[in-house]
């Protein structure tokens, strides 16, 4: 899930201002976490704690206003049913990482990334982006290799990944989309040969580039992990209450914790 973060941190100031090359300063001048890292720690809340997904995706985001979010899940937030309102947008594939970090089985992962989703992404394309992204996770934290990751994801989810980073940053435009990211950001994560290289390879083909870094992340995080200068550069720029919710997640996995080596305490700021 912090690889979620990263992406989200690294990308926000290139957003509306790409950068196509591989050639920038990691965690540039203004770089914050935005919408992308609240909804994903919302969700992670709510698989944790047995919440309800919609009520605790909705307090979240109203307690961290004005970061970045979307048209239409703003429009949401408004509304008093807080009903699912047929979207597509990328928001599904860019907070659902912790439903693939915390199951147990491919089964579970899909479960939970279904139910973390259609309260608001009701949509096929927007719970398909959803759930290709949590599959790439799982199938990834469980050592399968980038072929074998392009291949069932190709197969089940009918994305076109067959192409290289190089080959799509030329005619890629800004788009928020599952349909037009999330292969996008897949083919991202299964090219790099290490973490960073992942996010430098998301934000260089520009578009909505912290969210392409948001999906493509924690796919790099269950490949690689997180160098631990990355994890601190970036738990650095959150508030007490979101270190402690991600210790309380890594705690919960195989991983222990996403730097190796550090304590409770430190995660708490």
């Amino acid at each position: 899930m912090l690889g979620a973060i990263v992406g989200d941190i690294v990308g926000s100031i290139y957003e509306f201002d790409n950068h196509r090359s591989k050639d920038f300063p990691f965690f540039g001048e203004g770089a914050d976490f935005t919408d992308d890292s609240v909804l994903t720690l919302a969700v992670a809340d709510a698989l944790l704690g047995g919440k309800p997904p919609r009520e605790t995706i909705h307090r979240w985001a109203v307690r961290h206003p004005g970061r970045g979010y979307g048209g239409g899940f703003a429009a949401w937030l408004e509304t008093r049913d807080l009903a699912p309102y047929n979207s597509f947008g990328n928001g599904s594939a860019m907070r659902v990482s912790p439903a693939a970090l915390l199951a147990n089985t491919l089964d579970e992962a899909l479960e939970a990334a279904r139910r973390v989703t259609e309260v608001t992404h009701d949509h096929p394309e927007g719970i398909k982006g959803a759930l290709a992204t949590a599959h790439a996770i799982f199938l990834a934290r469980f050592d399968a290799g980038p072929g074998e990751i392009r291949r069932v994801v190709e197969q089940c989810y009918g994305y076109d990944l067959d192409r290289t980073v190089d080959s799509i940053r030329p005619t890629y435009r800004f788009n928020e989309t599952c349909q037009e990211t999330v292969p996008e950001a897949i083919v991202c994560a299964l090219e790099a040969r290490d973490f960073e290289d992942a996010i430098r390879n998301a934000i260089s083909i520009g578009g909505d580039s912290d969210t392409v870094a948001a999906i493509a992340g924690p796919i790099a995080e269950a490949r690689f992990g997180i160098p631990d200068d990355i994890a601190h550069e970036a738990l650095a720029r959150l508030t007490d209450e979101m270190r402690a919710l991600i210790h309380d997640l890594y705690a919960r996995t195989e991983y222990g914790h996403p730097v190796r080596g550090m304590r409770a305490d430190h995660l708490r700021g």
